[in-house]
C-alpha cells in the first residue's frame, strides 16, 4: 500500500510540474499579451488598479482645512495600532470648549494596508493613496503626520 501512494505521489507531482512547464512555455512562445509591467522603465505610463492601497492619506482642501474631527474612530478600529490622534479643545467664538485634532501621527511601518480605519472614518477625512514607493533607510521616516501644519477643521463638519 506504501508503494502505491508513494507512486501516485510522485506521478501527481510529475504531472504539475509539466502542467506549469506547458503554460510557461505557452506564454514563452505566444508574444500578443503582455503579463508583465517593465517597472521602473514605464513610471509614467503605469496603470495601478483603482482598489489599490498604498498608505492613508488626511485630504486637505485649498484652504488648508480638513474633515477630522479627532473623533478617533479610525484609531480605535485599526488592528494593530498605526494610528494614533492626539486631541485638543479650542474655544468657539460663543465660549463653548471644543473638541480638535491637534496631530494625527501615522505609522506607515506597521499597516497593513487594511482600509479599517478609512471604513470607520464618518466624515470620510482619510482615505487610502496609490503611493507604493515606500523605501527608506530611516525607520523613523515611516512615521507621518497627516495634518499639515496650520490646517483647521472644515466648517460645517460635526
Amino acid at each position: 500500500m506504501f508503494i502505491v501512494d508513494y507512486i501516485k505521489e510522485v506521478y501527481g507531482a510529475v504531472k504539475s510540474l509539466l502542467t506549469g512547464m506547458n503554460r510557461t512555455g505557452y506564454y514563452f512562445t505566444h508574444h500578443k499579451e503582455i503579463i508583465t509591467q517593465e517597472y521602473p522603465d514605464n513610471k509614467d505610463t503605469l496603470v495601478l488598479s483603482e482598489r489599490f492601497r498604498g498608505e492613508v492619506v488626511m485630504k486637505h482642501d485649498e484652504n488648508n482645512e480638513h474633515a477630522c474631527t479627532g473623533c478617533t474612530a479610525c484609531e480605535l478600529a485599526c488592528p494593530n495600532a498605526t494610528i494614533k490622534i492626539i486631541t485638543k479643545f479650542d474655544v468657539t467664538p460663543e465660549g463653548k470648549k471644543k473638541k480638535a485634532i491637534d496631530t494625527f501621527v501615522y505609522h506607515l511601518e506597521l499597516c497593513t494596508m487594511c482600509n479599517l480605519c478609512v471604513e470607520a472614518c464618518p466624515t470620510g477625512a482619510i482615505t487610502m493613496a496609490q503611493t507604493f514607493e515606500h523605501s527608506v533607510t530611516d525607520r523613523s521616516k515611516l512615521i507621518k503626520k497627516l495634518n499639515q501644519p496650520g490646517s483647521k477643521i472644515r466648517e460645517g463638519v460635526e
